[in-house]
């Protein structure tokens, strides 16, 4: 099997797992079995991170991706069985209307649903282009009272994600649920394998992060623990090749791995990351090397926990690399595997040259 093929293998794998974020067990027990068959020993931690570490000499690294998804939780369900739901994460209310998706009441016995949709003969004319809040918002799961949905086990506070879906479109794109970020983990577990095979590299803490859509700080409790030298993210960078996002950048899909030079969430939260140089450099380098095309993104209203697993100690440098992806936090996410593999492939080659003599002066 071709790295494309398995990188396309474990994305598909994972997308169909439902993980909310706080809610990521199911999605961490198939990672973990994943890295098990890789040799490599991992550890979950209180909050639900995953890590795995290969010991090796210079700076530490850690290198992560996380596992989480957005969607929402039950707020109420009406006496009539309807159910209300509260958002969690950046969910976009003009793409609800008739969306599928699950509840998830525990393994093998989750509850298929849809978020209702106005019938269209019904709708007034101010009503045609008016998007829905989600407060307005509920779900139609089949059942005829409170009661019956209850005995199927819906409760406050259940978790709900759009319904998982993962195709190809074509030869090498991937579309489906949750492809940010199950295709970075999918990246990681490769290059986890990768990483493992290298008979000289420095320590690598291989990490699969919890609740990055809900308020991004779950992979810093790791962070906390692990002190690393160096943290290196993988998740979506936005694809801008479609015509209303190409005033946004220069990131195509199948235009290979990116990576961000800027990045800053001012919506309520402020904070981002600018790269640490030595490590632009690092994978600049390694892309010119290797012929691996590689992508630059500078975006406001963007963030991922790398914003915050860099505050860590006395200070960690930090870069975001990842992969192109369309349509973001929609209920179909579109990436491509051959920006996934050369992903793996720059992050093996640069991880490689992570040595004792490797240095973090930034006037070095």
């Amino acid at each position: 099997m071709t790295m494309r093929d398995r990188l396309g293998e474990i994305a598909r794998e994972l997308m169909m797992i439902p993980g909310l974020s706080g809610h990521e067990d199911r999605v961490r027990r198939a990672i973990a079995a994943r890295l098990d068959a890789l040799g490599l020993d991992s550890q979950s931690d209180v909050l639900g991170n995953l890590c795995g570490t290969l010991h090796g000499e210079g700076p530490s690294v850690m290198v992560f991706a996380h596992m989480d998804q957005l969607g929402f939780v039950v707020r109420k369900v009406e006496n009539d069985g309807l159910i209300r739901l509260e958002r969690l994460g950046g969910v976009p209310e003009r793409a609800l209307a008739a969306q599928a998706v699950l509840i998830c009441v525990g393994e093998d016995r989750d509850v298929p649903g849809i978020i209702a949709n106005k019938s269209h003969h019904a709708t007034a004319p101010d009503e045609k282009y008016r998007v829905v809040p989600y407060g307005e918002v509920f779900v139609d799961a089949g059942f005829a009272s409170k009661a019956e949905a209850e005995a199927a086990g819906v409760r406050i506070g259940a978790p709900v994600v759009y319904r998982p879906d993962a195709h190809m479109l074509g030869a090498d794109r991937l579309a489906g649920t949750s492809v940010d970020d199950r295709a970075g983990c999918a990246a990681l577990i490769v290059l986890a394998g990768a990483l493992a095979a290298m008979k000289e590299r420095p320590t690598v803490h291989v990490c699969f992060t919890v609740q990055e859509e809900f308020n991004l700080r779950g992979a810093q409790a790791l962070a906390q623990r692990l002190q690393p030298d160096i943290a290196i993210q993988i998740d979506l960078m936005l694809a801008t090749d479609t015509p209303d996002m190409a005033h946004c950048g220069d990131m195509v899909l199948g235009g290979g791995p990116g990576m961000s030079l800027y990045s800053f969430h001012g919506r309520g939260t402020l904070n981002g990351v600018i790269p640490h140089p030595a490590l632009v450099s690092l994978f600049e380098g390694v892309a010119d090397n290797h012929k691996i095309s590689l992508q630059r993104s500078a975006q406001t209203g963007i963030l991922t926990d790398l914003s915050y697993v860099q505050l860590v100690g006395h200070g960690v440098a930090a870069i975001d690399l990842g992969f192109p992806m369309r349509y973001s936090h929609s209920a179909q996410e579109v990436c491509d595997l051959r920006d996934l593999e050369r992903l793996v492939q720059l992050l093996s080659a640069g991880i490689r040259q992570i040595g004792p003599g490797f240095s973090l002066e930034r006037d070095g």
